[in-house]
């Protein structure tokens, strides 16, 4: 049978983010210290640990099935390359940053002004849609010191926390893009693989609903449950179940993790009680 090769950040952080959900998908990888390549023990599978930068030839090429990858990357290496899922970690931005004392309006300030990267086409693509011109220095590794430097005006790099910026005297002032890690697809992947990929993807989609949600078990009065079913999502329909005590039901639903607390909220000034909050390991629909 053939297998379905993936590719991952070789180490790092979207590396271990990346075989965590790996493992929460249920797929049993044994990658030993200074592996290039590892099998899967009960899935389909084998993972190519490689360099993020050369993930997206790789696809191009179809030495590789799919990718785990950050969306800035694929964006900036591999346009033509389809996005299948986006995963919701190793999130960032591309920004565009100046120094701290360089005063700055808008992306006209830009205009014939040095800027340093290591994304020189996404920032081409920026500067074309606002009609700017500017000169690329293209840079490998910490483009943060070139403003320092005397080397570029700006430069345009990932940021996560700012910190990076802050202790070397820039400030963000665009941003190009927003990203996070995502799932790719070879544009030469085969038949029987791309049906091994939906499988990969059912799970992938069940475990990140379920990172998105939260369960919750509560009490209500039986005058109030039209108003409590009125506040909570749920899937379809809370359940309704009856308490031993008269009058009472325990209503048992799913909640946006984004929406949790104002949801709690609400549901606690309407008369909820004994509300218990549970995580969710996996969401199938």
């Amino acid at each position: 049978m053939s297998k379905l090769k993936i590719a991952v950040q070789k180490s790092g952080r979207l590396n271990e983010d990346s075989m965590k959900l790996l493992k929460d998908i249920g797929i049993s990888i044994d990658n030993g210290k200074d592996q290039l390549k590892a099998s899967a023990n009960n899935f389909p599978l084998e993972v190519f640990y490689l360099r993020n930068g050369d993930i997206p030839q790789y696809l191009k090429d179809g030495v590789v099935d799919a990718a785990i990858i950050g969306e800035n990357v694929l964006i900036e290496k591999g346009g033509d390359i389809s996005i299948v899922e986006k995963l919701g970690f190793s999130t960032c931005k591309v920004s565009i940053a100046v120094p701290k004392s360089a005063k700055y309006s808008s992306i006209k300030d830009l205009e014939g002004k040095r800027i340093a990267t290591s994304y020189p086409n996404t920032v081409n693509q920026f500067l074309e849609k606002n009609n700017v011109n500017a000169q690329l220095h293209i840079i490998n590794g910490s483009v943060e010191i070139a403003p320092n430097i005397g080397l570029a005006d700006a430069i345009v790099d990932i940021v996560s926390s700012g910190s990076t910026l802050f202790k070397n005297g820039l400030k963000e002032v665009e941003v190009l893009l927003k990203s996070e890690a995502i799932l790719a697809v070879s544009p030469l992947i085969s038949s029987e693989n791309q049906q091994t990929l939906n499988k990969l993807q059912f799970r992938l989609q069940s475990v990140l609903r379920g990172r998105q949600s939260k369960y919750v078990l509560l009490n209500v009065p039986n005058d109030k449950l039209e108003t409590i079913v009125s506040i909570l999502p749920g899937m379809n329909s809370p359940t309704i179940l009856p308490l031993a005590k008269e009058g009472w039901s325990s209503l048992h639903s799913v909640i946006n993790k984004n929406d949790f607390w104002e949801v709690i909220d609400e549901l606690k000034q309407n008369g909820a009680e004994g509300i218990l909050v549970c995580p969710i390991e996996n969401m199938v629909l």
